[in-house]
């Protein structure tokens, strides 16, 4: 079912498991200012009810949590590299030493262990002054000052990382404009703004995707977008209209990291809303520059439709959208979609026939620490369950023939929710001692999924139940 070289694996970031905010030179990051994670604007500055200040502490324990991955079977780990721990401000002119010897360590001990590293560059952690000072990536000098940190860490990294992504779900500014750098909501920030920073950030992706490849020829760089299957809600052909147009949105991302230039549709889009970008000649030749594979994140499908008294969108649903009454939700209403995965995968291999490799898909759940025969774990069968049935929808659309890179669970060690900022918000396969209060040990438990995930690995997914 599975290809043999398969990379099974989890992922993180560095704001949600590092902490050590404020040590060995790291400036602060927006993640540093955003206590209640998408719920409530950004703060001045830190406050003592940031979870993600000491996370689960990844700084000083990555040995003991990549020991536990490797103990996995893990033979890929994705990971971000904080920029703001290598150029603290973001606009410097010599990296911070002790940020890039921070990631030598963790390079060394995922080698111990034969861990094929996914490093992403920018996972929602812009500089903070980079976005207070200099309006984020609305500003077009951004571009250099991220070429400058991404070439940073290629020449340092160079033939110790050979998977890279450029910018975490990079479609997310335009719900979440401050993951961009961009003070307010989109409506605040208003669409010539926002569609600019857009442009600014996908010409920064091309032109650090060139460097990667001058700089080692083995190095294979990743777009990464939120992949959600839109459906119309009804048979109305109104209503698919409306799936086709708000999946345009998304699809517009892969579309010009994979062909290298705005779509018809695309250009159609700003227009209608007034916007006319700021493009150069380099601008263009830039984009040209495209990506080996696409990556993605999955949790959830919707629905879409042009009827404006069903037009309501679910309590989970981030990024638009109306429930789907077909499915059932996660505690935090994402709708549970595995079929879906089938179905984005055939269509974004039909649509750029390049590699793809799902980076992010799991379930946050309010787990429960319980005392079993070897000590605290986890009775997680519904994690299990949930990403089983995941699991076989990918074997599935390899046999559809789609060429699958690998498979990274989100949040394979419990950490701080993205969204919501919380603990309680569970992902991973290891359970981490700490509350939403901050209190805990930190101490780290191996869930029932932990044996299955690495069983699983182990039989190269033929293990799984259809």
């Amino acid at each position: 079912m599975f290809p043999q070289n398969f990379l099974w694996g989890g992922a993180t970031a560095a704001n949600q498991i590092e902490g050590a905010y404020n040590v060995d030179g790291k400036g602060l990051s927006i993640q540093d200012v955003m206590p209640d994670g998408l719920q409530t604007p950004p703060t001045e500055g830190p406050t003592d009810d940031n979870l993600k200040l000491e996370a689960i502490d990844f700084y000083h324990r990555y040995a003991e949590d990549i020991a536990l991955f490797g103990e996995m079977g893990f033979k890929t780990f994705r990971f971000s590299i904080a920029w703001s721990r290598i150029f603290p401000r973001g606009d410097e002119d010599e990296p911070n030493e002790e940020g890039l010897r921070f990631y030598d360590r963790v390079l060394d001990e995922l080698e111990k262990y034969g861990i094929e590293p996914l490093v992403t560059l920018s996972h929602y952690e812009t500089p903070l002054a980079i976005a207070r000072e200099y309006g984020g990536w609305s500003n077009r000098e951004v571009i250099n000052f991220f070429e400058k940190y991404c070439r940073t860490v290629f020449e340092r990294y160079k033939g110790r990382v050979h998977y890279w992504l450029t910018f975490n779900e990079i479609n997310s500014v335009l719900h979440f404009p401050f993951f961009g750098g961009l003070e307010g909501t989109p409506e605040e920030v208003g669409p010539q703004k926002l569609y600019q920073a857009v442009h600014h950030e996908l010409v920064g992706s091309a032109r650090v995707t060139k460097i990667a490849h001058e700089i080692d020829p083995n190095n294979k760089v990743g777009c990464m977008i939120i992949a959600v299957p839109r459906y119309p809600l009804t048979p109305n052909p109104q209503d698919a209209l409306k799936a086709l147009d708000k999946s345009h949105d998304d699809l517009a991302f892969g579309d010009i990291h994979c062909r290298g230039y705005y779509p018809g549709y695309y250009l159609r889009k700003l227009k209608n809303l007034g916007v006319e970008l700021d493009i150069t000649e380099q601008d263009r030749d830039d984009l040209t520059n495209t990506v080996d594979f696409v990556s993605f994140s999955y949790y959830m499908s919707v629905c879409e439709t042009a009827d404006p008294a069903k037009d309501t969108a679910g309590q989970g649903n981030i990024v638009g959208g109306v429930p789907n009454p077909t499915l059932v939700a996660s505690e935090w209403g994402w709708q549970i979609d595995p079929v879906g995965l089938r179905i984005i995968m055939n269509e974004y291999w039909d649509r750029w026939q390049k590699p793809l490799f799902i980076v992010e898909n799991g379930l946050g759940a309010k787990d429960k620490l319980v005392d079993g025969p070897e000590g605290p774990t986890v009775e997680d069968d519904y994690r299990i369950d949930y990403l089983n049935q995941h699991l076989v929808q990918v074997g599935e659309a390899v046999e559809d023939g789609v060429e699958v890179l690998g498979y990274t669970t989100w949040g394979c060690i419990d950490l701080v929710s993205a969204s919501t900022a919380q603990m309680s918000k569970r992902y991973g396969f290891i359970y981490v001692d700490r509350d939403d209060d901050g209190s805990g040990t930190l101490d780290r438990y191996k869930k029932k999924s932990f044996d299955w995930y690495k069983e699983v690995i182990a039989t190269n997914g033929e293990s799984l139940t259809k």
